[in-house]
């Protein structure tokens, strides 16, 4: 998703689209993969001395809801990025540096066959380890 996406998606439900929810933005769209809230407290502390956690913390579960992030989890941490939203992928996620790479297989097929009588409602399928720049640092 591209920073003027996120800042529509937005508007569209309702939200304000004020400077530290805008920056909030531009620092995940700049970032490549999963960052946690302390990288990004650090990024914001320069401009907004002081920002509470508890601040960051709500806008990030906000853009989780509106669908800007998404989340995962590593290590018991809560880990953020930009929403995917041009096909249907998932993502290998370094377990040291949070860089995704997408995966255009998807198991679901196989899956549905073995839940037959059930009914999904959702998806999500990750791989985690060590990208090649964390291997050979």
């Amino acid at each position: 998703m591209k920073r003027e996406e996120a800042i529509q998606k937005l508007k569209e439900h309702n939200y304000k689209t004020t400077k530290k929810r805008e920056d909030i933005i531009t620092f995940f769209t700049k970032a490549d993969g999963y960052r946690t809230a302390k990288e990004l407290i650090a990024y914001m502390e320069p401009t907004y001395p002081g920002i509470s956690f508890d601040t960051v913390y709500r806008n990030l579960h906000l853009f989780n809801d509106v669908g800007i992030l998404e989340t995962t989890e590593l290590n018991g941490e809560k880990l953020f990025r930009i929403s995917c939203t041009h096909y249907h992928h998932h993502h290998f996620i370094c377990k040291y540096c949070g860089k995704t790479k997408e995966i255009d297989v998807c198991p679901m097929e196989e899956v549905t066959n073995s839940l037959k009588n059930y009914r999904i409602e959702g998806h999500k399928f990750e791989i985690y380890g060590q990208c090649p720049e964390c291997r050979t640092a």
